[in-house]
């Protein structure tokens, strides 16, 4: 944290880059995941008044938006102030104007109860195969999905991320401590339950017959389902039709379109 003086003396984009460093760091405290040593620590000033003193100087700079500006405004003249949402609004303010956007794993995610639940609801017998995962941030809101929608447990292939990574179990909410998953290979999976895969050229999802019970394959982000999955995959082959263009889903965005739609098939 710099002080608001301090930091209105500062000139131009070192000035914005440091405005956007100490309003992720106030995210981060007001998130309650702030690293140790890094939390709020200015006697003189309540936190909600820092924050509305450093966005007071974000209103002054001459690149910022008029739209910006007035959603700005807007948030400070609320009482109380949502100190996380102004954060939000000025890091992303700033960043834009000096043209560097967040990645995915620098987002601010609110804290989540990590502990593992005693017991948790699911439908028997419905388990993902992730093959070949390559992103952290894919592999965790997977598991994310695969938890809320009721899977029984996720299989990963030897190729997958590993699911234990920071950008994994942060963007998992949770949900790979709670739910139970190990590394299979193809030939290990169950012998007693169907297999199918989610990829193109299949059966359009609204007309699949989708098991009771089963293993669906989802594949990597660059090549999809493996030629070896698809041998694998003897109940068949599912298809999101699209009409776009670019015809193009994120997997784990496509995985949670086929998981809607085989819950709502049980129900």
């Amino acid at each position: 944290m710099i002080a608001p003086d301090k930091l209105n003396h500062l000139r131009g984009g070192q000035k914005r880059r440091k405005l956007a460093l100490c309003f992720g760091a106030l995210e981060r405290d007001i998130a309650g995941i702030a690293e140790a040593g890094c939390g709020y620590s200015f006697p003189s000033l309540s936190r909600s008044d820092y924050v509305a003193k450093l966005a007071s100087i974000v209103l002054e700079d001459p690149q910022l938006p008029e739209a910006t500006a007035k959603e700005l405004q807007a948030l400070l003249a609320a009482n109380p102030i949502d100190e996380r949402r102004v954060c939000n609004c000025a890091r992303n303010a700033l960043l834009a104007i000096i043209g560097t956007f967040p990645a995915e794993w620098d987002l601010i995610i609110a804290p989540h109860r990590s502990e593992v639940p005693v017991s948790r609801d699911f439908y028997p017998g419905l388990y993902v195969y992730a093959e070949d995962i390559r992103s952290p941030f894919n592999l965790g809101s997977i598991f994310r999905t695969a938890e809320a929608m009721g899977a029984q447990s996720v299989f990963l292939s030897p190729g997958c991320c590993d699911p234990l990574h920071p950008r994994a179990i942060r963007s998992g909410m949770g949900c790979i401590e709670a739910l139970p998953w190990q590394r299979l290979s193809l030939e290990e999976l169950p012998q007693d339950l169907p297999v199918f895969v989610l990829e193109t050229g299949g059966t359009a999802i609204d007309e699949f017959d989708f098991p009771q019970q089963g293993i669906v394959i989802i594949g990597s982000e660059e090549l999809g389902v493996s030629p070896e999955a698809l041998n694998r995959a003897t109940y068949g082959r599912v298809t999101i039709p699209m009409k776009g263009m670019k015809a193009s889903l994120n997997v784990g965005v496509a995985f949670g379109i086929l998981m809607q739609a085989w819950v709502e098939s049980l129900e």
